[in-house]
């Protein structure tokens, strides 16, 4: 049986220095549309989505027009880069994707980041066996995931991706057999 995961990276949000509360810019509203009618088109059975406000929003109109709730998932979260604002934030990206067990104070290393959230993919996979899921989350933890399975997947992927933008994991168990990117064309809504 095979299980579909949509990991939706969130759509550009207004910048806040409080991270659970930043809200999608009016571009990221524009995007969010778009990532809607892709996702209409996918059977999707279940929503799921971090915390964030950011990642809610992107998802919320697959999950309105399905009539779902979304189930929020903390571990989905964006990875704990450190407690205080780095002064650069690319080159403290690069650093921790270099060094796989380095973190900054009160931050997450990639391996405690990668650990958090190849459990909750387990979760969710156990929970939602031959579903199509929606996941709403974030460019750093969804590529951590996805490095976990294949290591292509790594910071040079990440520093490509789109914000928003949706790729399909295709699970049988465990086991990840496909990724695929959904939102490699832009609709115009």
């Amino acid at each position: 049986m095979i299980t579909n995961l949509y990991f939706v990276r969130h759509a550009h949000s207004t910048y806040t220095p409080n991270e659970l509360e930043r809200p999608l810019s009016e571009r990221g509203k524009e995007d969010a549309r778009w990532i809607t009618e892709l996702l209409k088109e996918e059977g999707i059975d279940h929503v799921i989505s971090s915390p964030y406000k950011r990642a809610i929003q992107t998802v919320e109109g697959i999950a309105r027009f399905l009539g779902l709730p979304i189930e929020l998932m903390e571990d989905y979260k964006e990875r704990v880069l450190s407690e205080q604002p780095v002064e650069n934030f690319s080159e403290a990206i690069e650093m921790v994707w270099d060094n796989y067990s380095y973190a900054f104070e009160g931050g997450e290393s990639n391996y405690l980041a990668q650990k958090r959230g190849v459990e909750v993919v387990y979760h969710t996979l156990e929970r939602f066996e031959g579903k199509n899921v929606a996941i709403g989350t974030h460019g750093n933890i969804m590529v951590l995931i996805m490095n976990y399975f294949d290591a292509k997947y790594d910071y040079n992927f990440w520093r490509e991706l789109g914000m928003p933008d949706i790729y399909k994991l295709s699970f049988k168990g465990k086991d990840l057999i496909d990724v695929e990117r959904i939102s490699n064309q832009k609709i115009i809504c």
